[in-house]
């Protein structure tokens, strides 16, 4: 056990902003741009949305922060003691590239590339700091433990976006959160950030399926972005609304004025294989092989049927597949796939296609 003395010097230390600038550096390290510290109190107004919006289904059958909102609106449920929480925001705005020939599914922005991964490592960067000057601290990054855009908002980091993201100021919502919880008394945020959206309602007005239902409210039964992650049939009545999109989808994000202006960062780079998926591989692929090339991504229960099924979603959705033999072929052979499922999809993609 420390001396009392050394615990007293390193409360102190940790209770400076100079000590917060060295977790920020930490964090930099690995490609966080924000951060800051919130307050490790019951997130109470998270818990009564999670707790809302489920009662009025608008998670759907949802889990992650829903699955226990007491526990995940509860950072002392993440660490016992914990007197602060350090958030960081790592940002994946990179520019488009150039989509290959041939038919393909778009990918959300955010699945592009392993950014949870490397903000992950640069919140575990900032616990073992943490660690090694005596305080407990976990990191937090795409876990159902803690509701992430509530502490980052409560950080300071940035306001509630009508889309329901989190904008930094001056830089947008292409972002993702993480954050460490810990028991160092870390100074918090003197104050949160104000609305920045005005009376801009464009993420409102071009969701494909007007799913955000008021400022900051998804109905995730309406999401393009839950439905494509969602096992089971796509209902019909959502297909056309798919369109292209294969994984996610970013036009409540792509509409925004301050995410298009600021959040592109020409330091960031990805091949066009990351953006958007030969569809028509895709269906090919054994199961190893789309787990392999495709299932960093996630996927329910870790099943390739799901992929497969939106993949056939592309195939209806594109006009120029009805004259791609490769196409037909593949979408013929799924006519007579053993899968339930991906035989309904298949039939709406030929009939979409004019092939029935």
């Amino acid at each position: 056990m420390r001396p009392t003395a050394t615990i007293g010097a390193d409360r102190a230390q940790a209770a400076t902003a100079g000590y917060v600038a060295e977790l920020h550096d930490i964090a930099a390290a690995g490609g966080v741009t924000h951060s800051g510290v919130a307050p490790s109190a019951p997130l109470l107004r998270a818990r009564r949305e999670l707790r809302r919006r489920a009662a009025a289904g608008l998670a759907d059958d949802m889990a992650f922060t829903y699955r226990n909102p007491e526990r995940s609106s509860d950072p002392q449920a993440a660490v016992t003691g914990a007197q602060a929480i350090f958030v960081g925001a790592l940002p994946y705005g990179a520019a488009t590239p150039a989509r290959p020939g041939g038919v393909s599914g778009r990918i959300a922005r955010y699945a592009w590339d392993d950014v949870t991964d490397r903000l992950r490592v640069a919140m575990w960067d900032v616990a073992r700091r943490l660690r090694a000057d005596g305080w407990k601290a976990v990191a937090f990054a795409d876990d159902n433990s803690i509701v992430d855009r509530e502490v980052a908002h409560l950080a300071g980091i940035g306001w509630f976006g009508k889309n329901a993201n989190l904008m930094v100021p001056g830089a947008g919502s292409w972002f993702v959160l993480g954050c460490v919880v810990t028991t160092a008394p870390l100074p918090v945020a003197d104050a949160v950030v104000g609305d920045g959206c005005g009376a801009c309602t464009r993420c409102l007005d071009r969701c494909p399926t007007q799913a955000i239902v008021e400022p900051g409210v998804v109905d995730a039964r309406r999401c393009l972005s839950w439905l494509l992650q969602k096992p089971g049939s796509i209902a019909p009545h959502w297909r056309e609304a798919i369109g292209d999109r294969l994984y996610g989808c970013d036009e409540c994000q792509d509409s925004c004025p301050p995410t298009v202006r600021f959040g592109r960062r020409p330091e960031l780079h990805v091949e066009p294989s990351a953006a958007y998926v030969d569809v028509v591989a895709l269906l090919r692929a054994t199961d190893h092989e789309v787990l392999d090339r495709w299932g960093r991504r996630y996927l329910a229960d870790r099943d390739p049927r799901w992929a497969r099924r939106s993949a056939l979603v592309v195939l209806g959705n594109t006009p120029a597949a009805a004259d791609d033999p490769d196409a037909v072929a593949v979408l013929r052979a799924y006519l007579d796939h053993p899968d339930e499922i991906l035989r309904e999809h298949a039939a709406w993609a030929a009939a979409r296609l004019g092939l029935l």
